[in-house]
Parts: C-alpha cells; structure tokens; sequence
C-alpha cells in the first residue's frame, strides 16, 4: 500500500539484541583472554547467536530467587540447574550464565556469571516455547546435568553476579523499547497506508475523525517514546545512571506500541485480523514487549522506587 515499509520482524530484533546485550556484559567483565576468544566470534557471526540464561521456572521477576548452583570442584566449576525462556539457545556459540555460588549468602548476594560455550557435555537445549508470536526466535529451556566448565569460565568478581544482571537489564531494557517501537510503527505505516486506499462511503477511511484519531494518537505516543528512548541511551552512552529513564522508556515504548499495533488492525478491519497481511503479525509480536526484559509491573516498581528515593534524599 503506497509507501509504506514492511518491517522484518521482531524476531529478528530480539535475537540481535539479545546477543548485543551477551557481547555487552563479556565487554564490560570479561578478561582479556574472554574478550579475545568470544567477542569476534559473536561480531562475525562464526558464533549465530549469543544466549542470556538468567530467568528460572521460580525466578522470573525476582531473579535473586534462582536456584542453578555453581559448585568449584578442583579446577573446574560444575553447573546444575533448570533456565527458561531462552532465546536462541539452540543456535548460541555462547551463553551467559547465573548460579548460586554461595547459598548461605543473603538472597541475591552469593550468585555469579559464568560463560559456558555452545555444546559443553552438560548442557542440554530443552523443550520450545510454543508462542504466541516472534515464531523466528527460538525460546527454549536450557538444562545443566552436571555441567563442568574452566574454573576461568568465572565472569566478573565471584558472587556479584546479581548486581551485573540488574545492570545489564537495564540496558537491555533500552533494546526492547526500541524493537517496540519499530513494530509499532510499521504497524502504522502499514495501516495508514491501507486507510489511505480504503473508500467506504464514497471516501477514503482517513477523511473519517474517528480513524485520524488513531493516526494522530498512535503517532504522537510513538514520537513520545522515541524520545524517552534516546534520552536513555544518551544517559547510557554518556556513563551516567539511567536505570530509571530505562524503565520509563521500556515501560512507555512497549505499551504505546501495543496501542499503536492494536489501532492499526482495527483501522484495517477484516483484513487487519487477516494473516494475508502483516499487522496481524505485529500486534502478535509486540505483545511479549511489555513481558520480558522485566514485566512493566516491575518497571512501575523501579520508577517509583528512584523517584520516592529522590524525595527522601532532600
């Protein structure tokens, strides 16, 4: 329809931000020898795809609850344990991983990271997730069975893998909005496009109030959110704290764009609910936006947080 731009798909977002955010931590903790062994595998693309395994069946939203333990035998760590929704894991050259390294720790205080390659005897890919959308982007369990990796596979400082994992959220919090926002505004420009064609009543649906009202709200919310984003990733790239200007930007981006996707399927009508077109597809995609990378329940619990510590630190 006209110029409207097909957009190639979430699943594919996700998969490249996903490996980013794996390249990012070994970039900000690893040794030198980690950086030269796995980041130019994953920037060459030797290494299809990098995997994050932090989330468990019981430790979804609060992280600090896993159970996957690390044990130091001799010279080698050995890992057991369940992960879920992981993405990629069948295609990764490398994953990164979270273990309780000391149970007698307080909660969140005794887990670290580790980076276990692709195929190590131990490490078994699971059942897929049956999703409701991103069908490309593969999510799985990830199972260590007595998993033994090199005592140097330790990423980071031993037990302070937690607060690594809430840095590193963060800025994947920026990634996600970002993709929200991108499948918000093919949706859109797909939409708006079809709506331009449309003629009911003698006239295109766009001489229609009620659906330039969803052009012009979806557009100004969208406009909003690119805004927030770029103010995060401003604050990120400029070494500032960004935590909560993250979760505002991935709070705001990934409800605005399920808006957004949801009025374009309405301004379509029947073919809108049609898999012969793709709005379908994005209002299916986006959904999982507002879920992973923290729940927005969760983003509300961080913005509040900071700003009520700001009110007390007057």
């Amino acid at each position: 329809f006209g110029q409207a731009t097909l957009w190639p798909g979430s699943a594919t977002a996700v998969t490249v931000s996903v490996t980013n955010l794996v390249g990012n931590v070994i970039q900000v903790l690893g040794s030198e020898a980690q950086k030269r062994s796995y980041l130019p595998k994953l920037c060459s693309g030797e290494y299809p795809a990098g995997s994050f395994a932090l989330t468990e069946p019981e430790a979804g939203s609060d992280p600090a609850a896993m159970t996957t333990t690390a044990v130091l035998d001799g010279g080698e760590w050995v890992l057991n344990g369940l992960k879920r929704f992981i993405t990629s894991a069948p295609y990764a050259g490398i994953f990164v991983v979270w273990a309780v390294t000391d149970s007698k720790a307080p909660k969140g205080k005794g887990i670290s990271c580790f980076l276990v390659e692709g195929g190590t005897k131990g490490l078994l890919i699971g059942r897929q997730e049956q999703k409701m959308g991103q069908h490309a982007a593969e999510t799985n369990e990830v199972i260590f069975q007595d998993c033994r990796i090199p005592k140097e596979a330790l990423l980071g400082e031993l037990n302070a893998g937690f607060q690594t994992a809430l840095a590193e959220l963060a800025g994947g919090r920026i990634g996600i909005g970002s993709l929200a926002l991108g499948v918000g505004l093919a949706a859109t420009d797909y939409a708006t496009a079809y709506a331009q064609k449309r003629v009911q009543f003698g006239e295109a649906i766009t001489e229609f109030e009620a659906v330039q009202w969803m052009i012009a709200d979806a557009y100004t919310e969208l406009e909003a959110a690119r805004l927030l984003l770029l103010q995060a990733a401003f604050r990120a790239d400029q070494g500032r704290s960004y935590g909560k200007e993250a979760s505002m930007a991935k709070l705001f981006a990934t409800e605005a764009a399920n808006r957004a996707c949801y009025s374009a399927l309405q301004m379509m009508g029947g073919y809108g609910y049609s898999r012969e077109f793709p709005v379908e597809r994005y209002a299916r995609d986006v959904r999982v936006a507002t879920i992973y990378e923290g729940t927005n329940e969760i983003q509300r619990r961080i913005i509040a947080r900071e700003i009520l510590k700001g009110f007390s630190e007057r």
